[in-house]
């Protein structure tokens, strides 16, 4: 019963995906080929949320669930593989019109080729594991 807080989590988070639109494959067309505004909303909104989440947490040095403070650790500097990982995932992104959080939520909404994608990000995550150490930093 412990994981029930995270099923709930998942449900709720679910739903705003879908309500919002942020699921939407024609959603994500339209932002890729700067015809709407809706997903840059949506996103913008994100990551301002989140950086008042993170200044918050600082603020009030909250702890985790299990008692440990939250720190937060510094990027390093090598930001080429931010960039080329950035345009992996937006390729990924532009052509399945669907990133991690809504994969999950277009397959609980009833779309199995999702299982597809899904797979698809499975397997990347995999090599990316095997290869990591072979990859430049």
């Amino acid at each position: 019963m412990k994981s029930i807080k995270f099923i709930l989590a998942g449900i709720v988070f679910g739903i705003v995906m879908t309500k919002s639109e942020a699921v939407s494959w024609f959603r994500i067309q339209e932002m890729f080929r700067f015809q709407s505004f809706h997903m840059y909303g949506i996103i913008g909104t994100a990551v301002i949320l989140g950086v008042l989440s993170v200044l918050v947490i600082k603020k009030l040095k909250l702890k985790d669930m299990s008692g440990a403070p939250i720190q937060f650790k510094d990027k390093d500097k090598a930001y080429k593989k931010y960039i080329v990982g950035g345009i992996i995932f937006g390729l990924g992104w532009a052509l399945t019109g669907a990133c991690p959080g809504p994969m999950f939520v277009n397959l609980g909404n009833g779309y199995p080729t999702l299982i597809i994608v899904i797979m698809g990000a499975l397997l990347g995550t995999y090599l990316y594991g095997v290869f990591q150490k072979k990859l430049p930093h």
